[in-house]
């Protein structure tokens, strides 16, 4: 009976949640080089542990990239995962504060979120495993910060998540 009591406790502790992997990357100083910089001579003007802020040195406007990491613990990555939370609640939301938001869901690797255009920029909000993930773009139109999301997305998300 010993034998079939520490069984499923030895499977309770290989899946807790301590046991789960969240990110790949957590500390930002430890990205790659080429993870540090974006098309367009967009380059990290500055790394911390936690942020890293990508500036554009050759553009007419202001332009930068904001990328965050940190953690959440009110449960909306998993209300997000489990449907309980839809994307069109979260643009409902947006758009009551800025009625030009627009959002879509991502899912980059393991990791589910989304991306959020407003007159302000854009962010992608990005979780796994209680990590999170914040790249946010500020450019002189919405659509612009987008597409430098978007590339951040592209070119620092994956490394940063994991597979």
């Amino acid at each position: 009976m010993k034998t079939l009591v520490s069984v499923p406790l030895f499977l309770m502790v290989l899946c807790s949640p301590a046991m789960a992997e969240g990110f790949a990357i957590k500390d930002l100083t430890r990205l790659p080089e080429s993870a540090r910089k974006l098309p367009g001579g967009m380059e990290s003007a500055r790394v911390e542990s936690g942020r890293m802020t990508i500036l554009c040195t050759t553009c007419s406007t202001m332009v930068a990239v904001d990328v965050l990491t940190g953690r959440s613990t009110d449960g909306t990555e998993a209300r997000f995962r489990a449907g309980e939370t839809t994307p069109k609640m979260m643009e409902d939301q947006c758009r009551s504060r800025d009625p030009s938001c627009t959002l879509e869901k991502l899912e980059v690797g393991p990791g589910i979120g989304w991306l959020t255009i407003w007159n302000g920029g854009s962010t992608a909000v990005l979780f796994r495993d209680g990590d999170m993930l914040t790249i946010r773009g500020i450019a002189a139109t919405p659509q612009e910060a987008r597409g430098h999301v978007r590339a951040a997305l592209q070119a620092i998300a994956p490394v940063i998540i994991g597979r």
